[in-house]
């Protein structure tokens, strides 16, 4: 151990990541790295007072969008918030590299319309000085952060870049352009991407409506790529498929596991129209695991769906014709005008027109206020249909009346996944799966109408502490979020703590760990508008060993850098 230590975090009880039980040590931090864990551990330029607080590593978040907001934000909020170190982008195959000039706009419809990232937001802000990957990782590694970043290489663009407008039409690739995508995805790996994305998910669209360029890529295709991945050496493998035919699905990516050797993870979903198919997908993994076959699935810890709110981008009256005369209102005078009873009266008179969406806004059964101690596990009693028949309203006066609370900024939850029996029973057995991760936090994107980066906060405070009913062990939990992601994506120098690792830790006062409501923020490019969440109870969050947040206010410092490739671990 150094003679002085940078950093000693002093008397916490130490949950250290492996799922080891938890003990009380302090903590010594010198040149970026853990130097010592246990006590006596001498002088320091620092101390932090950790008795009464758990003492974690710092949090990976492997699914995330921050492709964009990375080339021209230093701080990745609201990860940040949540004791996040560490994030994944290039996620489900969306992103901006590499492109041809004349391919640009159809990178920012594809992020718009997947990922509800505005186009003018990604206009002015996407400085695009880089068309290769290795030129994005470069501009990438030339920036900092206030947590490391590390990318996936998105099958969108590739494809875009190799195939042109062919991609965008959908159309099979010759023998050409899959020897093409495979050595532009080794020069990738080559040079820092962690791996491979891509979507096979008919929800995934760019904003004028055209599916994703890669719905329909071709075994063919996906194999070639994996197996560069596999000449490479290195790279993980990530996916969202629909999951049609699951035995064919199945059958074809255990195919390309087997050939390529490579880690593959992919989303994993209860359908409130299938809602056990995911126990045969799950069933399938556990199998392939069985078989010393590296596949894994990402699940969330809570339903997944929309937010709707009159500041966000869908309420259940946006399709009626006095919304529409409001909509493109700045915020303010829109608030102001739904103020007036004679607005509400003319809202909640429109009948709504009969398309699935509209219908499913209207679905109140299915639609609860998330309230400003979020309530993520509701019950049916709390929906707004009942809530609406126990107050004597109609569900859509309750609703209009809900949404004007907080100054007009209140929100209303909408599942459509992960919630088909009422509760999150089945997100339960999911984590408990040792062949999954956490993951799906989406953090970069869905901005007017998700913020689930708030997950690891999540995590911790309901399944955890709060939750009535089953819980989950902190030191599992914890270990989900810290070293079973990171060895997942590849890095062996982070997610313990332990001598010689990495010093990205978290100081949290897990009695005051607190999820606040969401918010919206508009400090995007051009006054973009996006989702954030707060919370409270993180002491201190550290990457590198440089202290960034302190009771959640950021400090000056930015460690956090391009993560190239997989990290070796300690020596």
């Amino acid at each position: 151990m150094a003679d002085r230590a940078d950093i000693i975090i002093h008397g916490g009880t130490v949950i250290d990541g492996s799922g080891a039980e938890p003990f009380e040590a302090d903590v010594a931090i010198a040149n970026g790295r853990i130097v010592g864990v246990g006590h006596n551990l001498g002088r320091a330029n620092e101390t932090i007072d950790a008795k009464g607080r758990i003492v974690t590593p710092g949090f990976v978040d492997i699914h995330t969008h921050y492709d964009g907001q990375v080339t021209w934000e230093n701080r990745l909020m609201p990860s940040a918030a949540h004791g996040v170190t560490t994030a994944v982008i290039g996620n489900c195959g969306i992103g901006f590299a590499p492109c041809h000039p004349q391919d640009r706009e159809r990178l920012i419809r594809l992020m718009e319309g997947v990922e509800d990232l505005p186009e003018i937001v990604l206009t002015t802000g996407l400085p695009w000085s880089w068309e290769t990957f290795p030129n994005y990782l470069d501009l990438v590694a030339s920036r900092s952060y206030d947590i490391d970043v590390a990318a996936l290489l998105p099958h969108a663009a590739l494809r875009v870049y190799a195939m042109g407008q062919r991609a965008v039409d959908r159309e099979p690739a010759t023998a050409a352009d899959r020897a093409l995508m495979a050595r532009v995805a080794r020069g990738a790996v080559e040079a820092g991407a962690i791996g491979f994305a891509t979507s096979r998910t008919i929800n995934h669209r760019s904003s004028d409506g055209k599916q994703v360029p890669t719905l329909e890529a071709t075994e063919e295709e996906l194999t070639a790529i994996a197996m560069a991945l596999k000449d490479a050496g290195s790279g993980v493998l990530q996916l969202i498929t629909d999951f049609n035919d699951v035995e064919a699905d199945c059958a074809m990516l255990r195919r390309i596991v087997a050939a390529s050797g490579r880690p593959l993870s992919l989303t994993l979903l209860q359908l409130h129209d299938q809602p056990e198919k995911w126990r045969r997908i799950l069933a399938w993994i556990d199998a392939c695991q069985a078989e010393q076959l590296p596949v894994r699935a990402q699940v969330s810890g809570r339903s997944i769906g929309i937010f709707l709110g009159f500041e966000l981008s869908f309420n259940p009256f946006m399709h009626g014709a006095t919304w529409q005369s409001l909509s493109a209102l700045p915020v303010e005078e829109r608030l102001g005008l739904l103020r007036d009873p004679q607005t509400r009266a003319r809202i909640l008179a429109e009948k709504p027109g009969d398309s699935p969406f509209e219908v499913m806004l209207r679905n109140f059964s299915n639609i609860f206020p998330l309230g400003e101690r979020p309530d993520y596990e509701p019950t049916s009693q709390t929906s707004i249909a009942s809530e609406a028949a126990r107050r004597g309203l109609t569900p859509e006066a309750l609703a209009y009346d809900l949404m004007m609370e907080r100054d007009g900024r209140g929100i209303l939850m909408w599942p459509s996944t992960n919630y088909a029996d009422r509760n999150l029973g089945p997100q339960l057995e999911m984590l408990r799966n040792p062949h999954t991760l956490c993951g799906l936090g989406d953090a970069g994107a869905h901005l007017g109408f998700l913020c689930d980066a708030s997950l690891p906060t999540f995590l911790l405070q309901h399944w955890v502490r709060d939750r009535v009913g089953e819980r989950l062990a902190l030191v599992e939990v914890v270990r989900k979020l810290t070293s079973a992601n990171a060895n997942a994506m590849g890095f062996k120098d982070r997610g313990l703590i332990r001598s010689g690792w990495k010093a990205d830790i978290n100081v949290i006062d897990f009695d005051r760990l607190n999820l606040k409501s969401p918010r919206v923020a508009y400090d995007l490019p051009a006054g973009g508008r996006r989702l954030v969440q707060d919370a409270e109870g993180y002491d201190a969050t550290i990457v590198s060993g440089a202290v960034t947040y302190r009771e959640g206010v950021a400090t000056n410092q930015l460690p956090g850098r391009l993560v190239r490739g997989p990290q070796g671990g300690p020596t």
